[in-house]
């Protein structure tokens, strides 16, 4: 149990730092509440869990090729400048209902999901963190370990989303309308600056 409350804090600590999954599920939650922050977050650890699996399986040097991350940092940077534009572009218009709503909700998932899938951070994390853990594991204790151990980064990452997800929806239920403006303001320039620095690494990464 001791090795899963571990790794559980390792998941959180993947996840807390702020970066872009954070800002959207501030701007989703605060403007449509708890459900489309939780989504958010619900996509990008469908991504992680992608990783994860692709380097279980062996497929860790296709992630680490020049070619592949100068290809993430690019279309993560096209992603994110594209998301926080259209942030600020309803930052003053009022949440959506019925089947608008019902469409934002897969379309918040698949922003969280699209977000993780190309940012490069989480595959170093995933390469470097995960990848010593899972060899070290395999190692010394057997697949079951290994499971063991990956799910208590999954919770960890579970338990920040739903953190997350309260603290933005709290903005949603008690916030003013000034407040909701802000926050999502504030969301969609951060989506845009780590836009403009992942536009940056792909620059380097094709001069290097």
């Amino acid at each position: 149990m001791n090795a899963f409350i571990t790794y559980m804090f390792l998941g959180i600590s993947l996840s807390a730092p702020i970066g872009p999954i954070n800002a959207a599920q501030l701007d989703k939650g605060a403007r449509f509440g708890f459900t489309h922050a939780w989504l958010i977050g619900l996509g990008a650890m469908c991504a992680d869990l992608l990783y994860m699996l692709l380097i279980y399986f062996g497929l860790a040097h296709f992630l680490s090729t020049p070619f592949m991350k100068t290809f993430l940092w690019m279309f993560g940077c096209f992603v994110l400048i594209y998301t926080g534009i259209d942030t600020l572009k309803n930052v003053k218009q009022p949440p959506a209902t019925s089947s608008s709503e019902i469409q934002s909700s897969v379309s918040s998932f698949r922003s969280g999901f699209i977000m993780a899938l190309t940012n490069p951070l989480n595959i170093l994390f995933w390469l470097g963190i995960y990848g010593s853990i899972l060899a070290e594991s395999v190692q010394s204790y057997g697949l079951i370990q290994v499971l063991w151990h990956s799910s208590g980064i999954f919770a960890g990452i579970l338990m920040w989303d739903i953190v997350m997800a309260t603290l933005a929806s709290s903005f949603h239920k008690f916030g003013n309308r000034t407040t909701l403006q802000t926050i999502s303001g504030i969301a969609g320039l951060s989506l845009i600056g780590f836009g403009i620095y992942f536009g940056y690494q792909a620059f380097r990464q094709l001069t290097d």
